[in-house]
């Protein structure tokens, strides 16, 4: 096949979309050995109109055929893969649409990928960060500062055809003829695919006989990769790795500086993962992810502070900034899909009444998203991640003799400071419950949960069951706490100046504001219980456990003469864990 100019490609057949869509692609893709078996068989199904079931009525309708190029966009740090995102600009009929697609694994040879797509006034790459569409959004969102750059061209002839069932169009069938550019002087990659993509997704049971009948008589094998995967396996296009951080190996032999900066690396890596997630904002578990990540970090920076260098404390500083943006969008999301839950029990009248209470959150959340990518854009950022990214890979500071005590010596004694604090915060509770007194023994509780996971691989599954015990308390303290913001916020909305509110909105916010607070009494009922499980058996069978393995280690540097030296900060405490005083 003659590979056709660019010029013949823009004077081919205009985009299939004139207007922006977003929709569910579901279609099969195969790969064919020979694209002429496939045209007789769908030539003799057309001409016959029997399905291989010998029910169904089907007729194959060929359409023009088309040439189109395909360019393949991403940042130099493929922000778009690393989201499990994809970006095409297809030029044809010297115009341009673009498309944003989820990245999918085929399941039972059928993939299913959310599909964006927008026509473009221009075809140059860097129009689609102009545009003011659903893909253009998206993309500005997610490339931040960063300009994008062509990855792969992809030139494929296209003959569609139409499939009716039963004169219903269910679906289109295209043989492409695709040339795939890798880039040198090697010859390109040439492959024969065909496509069948479902109108909507009730047509698969319609178009399957279709389909089996194509793979038995056409020698069709379902398609393991994408044109984009393939073109890119034989480009070597890999995404950047991520720059190495350092060991990330965690035992009982280890210092506690090598612990430190272990369970930093770890975390921080989580971090930068999501955070080309978190600016698409197309899954509010990525956000979710990354700001227990910033929080995870902070309450590591805090435990393993005399053991890490000078700058840690700032860097502390600058998550509690990125985690506050993080954290107002959290509170929406949440706030915004218990709303929906509620209006979808309700009748149409209380329906119409909260509908200006979610039109005032989704205001709030778009303030907030737009906060946060000026956040994630700032030079401030990108200074952080750069000083937390170089404190990373230089380690532990040989300077620093504390840094190279036995992590079996130490961490007992930071995990009873930590417990301490929660048992005083519960005592606070139970003899003067408060929203604030809940909310410091939520955040107490979390540093104890984070602070004992960062040891779990140096004490094993005591570590790991006492820490889900204080999980569900926290678990539990953070839906009181979630419950105590929501009424707080509709106080707010209730008491601004909002012209949309009513006085229907404002008695079924009361009525909300009274679920919320109901829901925080049954949970503070709980608290008693909850708070016994963490104070009680369970954490002194933990703590035995590490004053086991302390005692060991202490013998051993006594007999074998280790290097490490044990000072007043690290000895064992007198009676162990368990016998520290409150």
């Amino acid at each position: 096949m003659r590979t056709p100019s660019a010029t013949e490609a823009l004077e081919a057949a205009s985009p299939r979309n004139a207007e922006p869509s977003d929709r569910l692609e579901v279609e099969w893709q195969f790969d064919a050995p020979d694209l002429r078996p496939v045209r007789r068989l769908l030539a003799s199904i057309g001409n016959d109109g029997a399905d291989a079931d010998g029910r169904s009525h089907v007729r194959i309708l060929p359409q023009a055929a088309r040439e189109q190029i395909d360019l393949y966009l991403d940042t130099d740090d493929w922000r778009g893969r690393r989201s499990a995102w994809s970006l095409r600009l297809r030029r044809s009929a010297g115009a341009a649409e673009a498309t944003f697609k989820s990245i999918a694994d085929p399941a039972s040879g059928i993939r299913r990928r959310r599909e964006i797509t927008e026509p473009l006034e221009l075809t140059d790459p860097q129009s689609v960060l102009g545009s003011d569409g659903p893909v253009g959004a998206r993309v500005r969102a997610l490339a931040g500062p960063l300009p994008l750059r062509t990855v792969l061209e992809i030139r494929t002839h296209r003959e569609p055809f139409v499939v009716q069932v039963n004169g219903q169009r269910v679906g289109e069938i295209a043989l492409d003829e695709t040339t795939i550019g890798v880039g040198d002087e090697r010859d390109p990659v040439r492959l024969h695919r065909v496509e069948v993509e479902l109108v909507a997704a009730d047509s698969e049971v319609a178009l399957a006989g279709l389909v089996r009948t194509m793979q038995e008589h056409a020698g069709l094998r379902p398609a393991s990769l994408t044109k984009f995967e393939l073109g890119a396996l034989a480009a070597g296009l890999e995404a950047p790795v991520p720059d190495d951080l350092g060991p990330t190996e965690i035992d009982a032999s280890k210092s506690i500086g090598e612990v430190a900066f272990a369970v930093l690396r770890r975390q921080f890596a989580a971090f930068l993962a999501k955070e080309p997630g978190t600016r698409l904002g197309e899954e509010p578990e990525d956000l979710h992810d990354m700001r227990v990540a910033s929080r995870r970090l902070r309450a590591a920076l805090a435990l393993f502070a005399d053991v890490l260098p000078a700058r840690a404390p700032r860097l502390r500083a600058e998550l509690g900034w990125v985690g506050t943006a993080l954290g107002e969008i959290r509170d929406l999301d949440v706030q915004l899909e218990r709303l929906r839950v509620w209006t979808a029990r309700t009748e149409e009248p209380e329906r119409e009444a909260l509908a200006p209470v979610a039109g005032v959150l989704q205001r709030d959340r778009a303030r907030a998203r737009d906060h946060l990518l000026r956040t994630f854009d700032s030079k401030r950022y990108e200074r952080m991640v750069a000083s937390f990214t170089t404190m990373l890979q230089r380690g532990p500071l040989r300077s620093q003799p504390a840094a190279r005590v036995p992590v079996t010596l130490v961490a007992p004694d930071l995990l009873a400071v930590r417990f301490r604090k929660v048992r005083k915060a519960g005592k606070a509770v139970r003899e003067r419950p408060s929203a604030e007194a809940f909310h410091v023994l939520r955040i107490r509780c979390k540093r104890l949960r984070y602070a004992v996971e960062s040891f779990d691989e140096v004490y094993g599954p005591r570590a790991h069951s006492f820490a889900r015990r204080v999980a569900a308390l926290q678990e539990l303290l953070g839906l009181n706490q979630d419950a105590v913001v929501a009424v707080a916020r509709l106080r707010a909305i209730a008491s601004g100046k909002e012209p949309r509110i009513g006085p229907a909105t404002i008695f079924q916010m009361g009525r909300m504001a009274e679920r919320y607070s109901g829901e925080a009494a049954r949970l503070q009922r709980r608290f008693p219980k909850a708070l016994r499980r963490v104070t009680g058996k369970r954490w002194r069978s933990f703590a035995r456990v590490m004053d086991d393995l302390r005692a060991r280690m202490s013998r051993w540097e006594r007999v074998d003469g280790g290097s490490a030296q044990v000072g007043p900060s690290t000895a064992p405490s007198e009676g162990g864990v368990t016998g520290s005083p409150s």
